[in-house]
């Protein structure tokens, strides 16, 4: 590593203990050193994400291999590279997805998990983008195949991997149905997009979607919920529909009558990123500049930011995400 940063220290935050947010503690630890097919970043900003409270709360496994500190994605600059890297120098300008360590200073990244921040975007909005547009990208248009024309049910539109999904599904040509807890919330996801948005908590939004598509049923359900919606996401699916389960907000298990999975030829799928292989990151990476790269520079879309915090205020950052009420994503600014 350069001799610059060579046994120096960073302000970073850690997870003291399993816990409330107030475990989020504020420490100084050794610059990382980049491997020789990573590349240093100087991180200007951090997002934040639901894994990020999982891990704080000690119901996320951090890989083997992963840096222990919290922060999936991060925007930057280019500080160091490693021996084998080729294809950023330094003072280039990054957004990666970071295997851990994205509350910090700097982080070490692998060079193919990087991408070239938009001269259109912030910092702020660069940072919101690899964790949520990697695990959208790659599950609903690599695995689950969504085409222009079909009809996709978002649930959770308001939140980041939401405002995400609506824009490029739209982008795609396809028609999406979102559900929110607000009607403030609903009214922001048709302002994306939405061609509707179902308030979950004062309307039946199995019985709307049957009805919104004429009883055809929806192509897609993108599922962050899971638990009691699991049935109801299997009704409303559509011939040869797509069931992609991506978090368990509210549980993991539900009885489920499979019949309809059979007689309607469904497929049920799902992923979390963070487990993928170096390659499989590098792939969806290949993706996104190639398909998603240009609809951000065009402005075609765009990453939602619902609030900022420093980074000595993680606490904050992860108060307002268990709370629900934030609409887009929560940044920390390193600076």
């Amino acid at each position: 590593m350069s001799q610059e940063f060579a046994g120096k220290e960073m302000r970073a935050i850690a997870i003291s203990e399993p816990g409330a947010p107030e475990v989020l503690q504020e420490v100084s630890v050794p610059i990382p050193e980049p491997g020789e097919s990573e590349v240093l970043i100087r991180v200007h900003a951090a997002g934040v994400n639901r894994p990020d409270v999982l891990q704080r709360l000690g119901m996320y496994p951090v890989p083997a291999d992963a840096d222990p500190l919290p922060g999936l994605e991060v925007a930057g600059e280019v500080v160091a590279t490693g021996a084998n890297t080729s294809r950023w120098q330094c003072g280039d300008k990054v957004m990666a997805l970071c295997h851990g360590g994205g509350y910090a200073e700097y982080c070490r990244v692998h060079e193919n998990h990087c991408l070239p921040v938009p001269a259109n975007l912030s910092m702020v909005e660069a940072a919101a983008i690899p964790e949520t547009y990697f695990t959208v990208w790659y599950n609903v248009f690599t695995r689950a195949g969504l085409d222009a024309g079909e009809w996709i049910l978002v649930h959770g539109g308001s939140s980041g991997i939401g405002t995400t999904t609506i824009q490029l599904a739209k982008a795609s040509g396809a028609f999406v149905i979102t559900t929110a807890g607000t009607d403030d919330k609903c009214d922001f996801c048709k302002d994306l997009g939405a061609d509707h948005a179902l308030n979950y908590k004062t309307s039946d939004w199995e019985q709307r979607v049957g009805e919104l598509t004429e009883g055809k049923g929806v192509d897609i359900v993108l599922d962050m919920v899971a638990g009691p919606y699991m049935q109801k996401n299997i009704n409303v699916l559509g011939r040869d529909g797509r069931y992609v389960i991506i978090a368990f907000l509210k549980g993991p298990k539900a009885e489920l009558d499979m019949r309809r999975v059979l007689g309607q030829r469904l497929t049920i799928t799902g992923s979390t990123l963070r487990p993928q292989t170096i390659d499989e990151k590098a792939a969806i990476a290949a993706n996104l500049r190639s398909h998603v790269l240009p609809l951000l520079e065009s402005g075609a879309v765009r990453p939602i930011i619902d609030s900022t915090f420093p980074l000595g205020e993680a606490a904050k950052a992860h108060t307002l995400m268990e709370s629900s009420r934030h609409m887009g994503k929560i940044v920390l600014e390193v600076g």
